[in-house]
């Protein structure tokens, strides 16, 4: 795994290319700058781009507007931001333009380090991985919705889930329930969205953006 780490914190950013260093990955180059992120990941084509949402030279959304750049750039690059807390404009603005090898975590879960590196192993396989913190703030504004107001309780616990980036197993391992009560759960997400299927679209990310759409109308 080719890894380009952009992080202005000098600490955080050597502390990150230890860490993924001691998991023998390779931090192919260091950035302090949304400029220097996005000339590295052009000359090194790495796996994925780890960035800071916040970094110079106004520390408002120019790890986003990176991520955003470079995935139009390089349309196969996972990305993984890491945020000191929960933004949900940006969260919402980096993943309703597909959730496919997209991360967006809070920095506290770096210390987390089994989490951290199995979020980042997700988005390099081109799956999601989004901070349960995340989710919860965005799904707590999307209720509001009259379509997802028809889950239930347990139904918007499987979905908040699913937008994790879990698939079925891990959704019924973290809920203690059988994988079978997690299949008529979801059918019944689909059912009451209004997702009925199709060849061309995928239902499970269809729920997911659906919501986050919602989410991103309200802030």
């Amino acid at each position: 795994m080719r890894i380009v780490i952009a992080e202005d914190d000098s600490l955080l950013r050597e502390g990150l290319a230890l860490l993924l260093r001691a998991e023998s990955l390779d931090v192919v180059a260091k950035a302090g700058t949304a400029d220097e992120a996005l000339d590295a990941i052009d000359t090194h084509r790495p796996d994925v781009a780890i960035l800071d949402v916040r970094m110079p030279p106004t520390h408002t959304d120019e790890g986003i507007r990176a991520a955003i750049e470079a995935r139009r750039r390089h349309p196969g690059l996972a990305v993984l931001v890491l945020s000191a807390y929960v933004e949900q404009t940006f969260a919402t603005e980096l993943l309703t333009g597909g959730i496919s090898g997209i991360g967006y975590l809070l920095k506290e879960r770096v210390g987390r380090v089994e989490e951290f590196l199995d979020a980042l192993r997700r988005v390099v396989d081109g799956g999601t991985a989004v901070d349960p913190e995340v989710v919860a703030q965005l799904f707590t504004r999307s209720r509001r919705d009259t379509r997802l107001e028809r889950l239930s309780p347990r139904e918007r616990d499987v979905l908040a889930l699913m937008a994790e980036g879990l698939g079925n197993c891990a959704i019924a391992e973290r809920l203690v329930v059988t994988d079978g009560a997690i299949h008529k759960h979801i059918r019944s997400i689909f059912a009451k969205l209004d997702l009925a299927p199709t060849q061309q679209v995928d239902r499970r990310v269809a729920a997911v953006l659906h919501y986050l759409e919602d989410a991103r109308r309200r802030v």
